[in-house]
């Protein structure tokens, strides 16, 4: 009798948690949006203006963009966890210029990382359908990605090229939220 009861127990805590999963991913787009949003403004606080002088360095690194168009929604969480994963990345070098707002960057990588711990969380299970697109984004974005990466490499993570790289996310970031906002 006391198994069964521990079996029901262990049976209740797992309905539970399967169920505020399915809520927490019907919330998902709202969610995102607000995070991404919060994301932007500590990319804001994060530096100072864009300098002058950098301008002169500005690069044209061209996001691909149809990786944010497929029709199914699941499909374009996808892509939004993976632009998430990268950019968590490239922030979380410790490479980052002194002159940066530390709390705010600090805020930023903790935001990313939440936001693809819920991404994941809703998005994996129905990762199967989507394995070509998936597949073929993914290679797209790895790409896009690494030219931001070898250009703060080249530049020796100098200033101008994280001011230039900043303002890359920021793009990447807003096309993302403004794909969220249809979702």
């Amino acid at each position: 009798i006391m198994y069964s009861f521990g079996l029901i127990q262990v049976g209740l805590v797992l309905l539970c948690n399967i169920l505020s999963s399915c809520l927490q991913c019907s919330h998902l787009p709202l969610q995102q949006r607000k995070a991404i949003e919060n994301s932007l403004q500590l990319l804001d606080k994060m530096g100072k203006r864009f300098p002058q002088q950098c301008l002169k360095e500005k690069m044209s690194f061209r996001f691909p963009e149809q990786v944010l168009t497929p029709t199914q929604k699941e499909t374009v969480k996808v892509a939004i966890e993976e632009i998430l994963q990268h950019i968590f990345c490239i922030f979380s070098k410790n490479l980052t210029p002194d002159s940066w707002d530390g709390t705010a960057l600090e805020q930023f990588r903790n935001g990313l990382y939440q936001q693809i711990e819920q991404l994941e969380t809703c998005v994996i299970k129905k990762q199967i359908h989507y394995h070509w697109s998936k597949e073929v984004n993914r290679l797209k974005l790895k790409k896009y990605f690494q030219k931001i990466k070898y250009f703060l490499e080249d530049k020796q993570h100098s200033l101008c090229s994280w001011e230039i790289s900043r303002a890359e996310t920021r793009r990447c970031l807003q096309m993302a939220e403004k794909v969220i906002r249809k979702l």
